[in-house]
């Protein structure tokens, strides 16, 4: 079982300049809960979740008092995850599980193993969805 064969390939992305309001907006629209961020040159640099927008972690300082409001003066790259964790089309499930489990992330960024390019995002849905196919 391979990521190819299970990753979405149909993905939407984030600017690092998008605001949170919109970029929640679109997820619901679209009824995912990852985005992979891109810079304006298209390069993947990033991802952020739902969760990450619903309290970024600037909200969370030590011993600081923050109020959040969810609008567009806040900035994708504010809140999104560092530390980006990619995957190959070619890489096997098995890899991407341990990624993810070790990693506690929802969703990795599949890469052109040539180009770097964004090819697709395998999130815990897509391997749900590998696990009944098995089952």
């Amino acid at each position: 079982m391979l990521v190819r064969d299970y990753m979405t390939t149909n993905v939407v992305c984030a600017n690092l300049r998008d605001g949170l309001r919109q970029t929640y907006d679109r997820m619901l629209e679209r009824g995912i809960r990852h985005l992979p961020v891109v810079d304006d040159d298209e390069k993947l640099i990033g991802i952020v979740s739902d969760r990450d927008i619903r309290r970024p972690k600037t909200v969370d300082e030590p011993n600081v008092a923050h109020s959040f409001t969810l609008d567009n003066s806040t900035a994708v790259e504010e809140a999104m995850s560092g530390g980006l964790m990619t995957v190959k089309p070619e890489d096997s499930i098995e890899r991407a599980l341990d990624l993810l489990l070790d990693g506690r992330h929802g969703a990795l960024p599949v890469v052109d193993p040539d180009s770097g390019n964004l090819v697709g995002i395998l999130t815990t849905i897509d391997l749900l969805k590998a696990l009944r196919k098995r089952l």
